[in-house]
């Protein structure tokens, strides 16, 4: 009895929210829903999210498809149930038309149900994991997926001479996606990884997964952990001797987040990794985007979370332009479908069948420029689509 009042208790909100969402529509303002982690495990990435944000409207001002657009952030504390309890709010009380942000897997899956039978755009801004666009209809990402980058790496890794791996990821959904994909690309070009460690995701100790790892003598570690832990992974390598063992690493872009690349500092040289941007991608967008970013966040170096809530962002307001402000589910997803954007990462398109993101994906090498350390992009595979599709 308790399960059916709160199934019937589910769908009668969900009813309210698609009556509330189609009254805000006729509205002149265009109201959209930031669910953000500003504080718990993933808070890095609500800071970079709230900072291109505050980026994107002092450069293009409050205003699309002639209506405003007024953003509502909200701290979900990188918490899936807080992320499902706050967007209902937002939708039912605050009467946003879109919703966005999710800076993991997990808040972005808990919202689907909202954003499905709602009827309501759910932008991913961060969230990676290939599988939750089979979550909701009127999902869309501007982000990238595991698969999209760990297959590149897969592929690149031995046609560059490293074919015997060890990998080590973080124990999560994310986690086991870039293994696998990793793995695929690595068996079907000569490779093979040879163990498959993986890091509990909370409080993570390095060090006894560092010593197996080399106890196995690889010719390269691939390497996956959330924006955060990469400072940590690479210390504990460095303590360990094994940058001088002729151990390469060759990782995931999270690894040398350039948000934190600064505070790594030495012990990053010359790690490789696949990934969407650095902050040094050589384009007149994004030297426009990276001088706009830290004149309005105090000097703050955007990272590849700060570009894709950008793109966000730009897509909300491209598409109001294209709809003339209809901001309702199904009007406003076809006509995201297939848009393209030319993005401080490079080009950039939604795939109508998928909704996910096409871009191109960079091979970098963490150097020394003057002062400072960077992601220098040295190799670019273009248009890459999620394999998993």
């Amino acid at each position: 009895m308790n399960t059916k009042r709160i199934i019937a208790g589910t769908m009668a909100a969900l009813a309210i929210m698609a009556a509330t969402a189609a009254t805000s529509r006729a509205e002149d303002t265009v109201k959209v829903g930031v669910v953000i982690p500003m504080t718990g495990g993933f808070q890095s990435n609500g800071r970079q999210i709230n900072a291109a944000l505050k980026t994107y409207v002092a450069t293009h001002g409050e205003t699309a498809g002639g209506k405003k657009v007024e953003f509502i952030v909200k701290d979900d504390g990188s918490s899936a149930d807080n992320a499902l309890r706050i967007s209902q709010e937002l939708v039912t009380s605050d009467k946003v038309s879109i919703l966005t942000g999710f800076g993991n897997t997990p808040t972005a899956l808990s919202v689907a149900q909202i954003s499905k039978r709602a009827k309501i755009p759910q932008i991913i801004m961060v969230a990676a994991t290939s599988s939750i666009m089979k979550a909701s209809p009127y999902m869309l990402r501007t982000s990238w997926t595991i698969p999209q980058v760990a297959s590149v790496i897969g592929k690149w890794a031995p046609e560059n001479g490293t074919k015997k791996f060890v990998s080590i990821v973080s124990d999560y959904g994310p986690g086991a996606d870039a293994e696998e994909w990793f793995s695929k690309a690595l068996k079907a070009n000569g490779g093979s990884v040879i163990s498959k460690l993986k890091v509990p995701l909370a409080n993570p100790d390095f060090a006894p997964f560092l010593q197996r790892a080399a106890d196995e003598k690889p010719e390269g570690l691939f390497v996956f952990v959330p924006t955060g832990a990469g400072a940590a992974f690479m210390k504990q390598f460095v303590e360990r001797g094994l940058d001088k063992s002729g151990i390469k690493v060759v990782a995931m872009a999270d690894v040398t987040d350039d948000d934190l690349l600064n505070d790594m500092g030495t012990p990053a040289l010359g790690v490789i990794t696949g990934g969407p941007y650095s902050t040094n991608h050589s384009s007149p967008e994004n030297q426009t985007f990276v001088d706009a970013f830290k004149k309005n966040n105090n000097g703050m170096r955007p990272n590849m979370v700060a570009a894709a809530a950008w793109d966000a962002l730009d897509l909300i307001y491209k598409t109001l332009d294209k709809t003339k402000g209809d901001a309702s589910g199904d009007t406003f997803v076809k006509a995201a479908e297939g848009m393209q954007l030319q993005s401080p990462r490079g080009p950039i398109s939604i795939d109508p069948q998928t909704r996910d993101i096409v871009q191109n994906i960079y091979m970098r090498k963490v150097e020394k420029v003057g002062d400072e350390f960077y992601n220098t992009e040295f190799q670019t595979i273009e248009n890459v689509k999620d394999p998993a599709h």
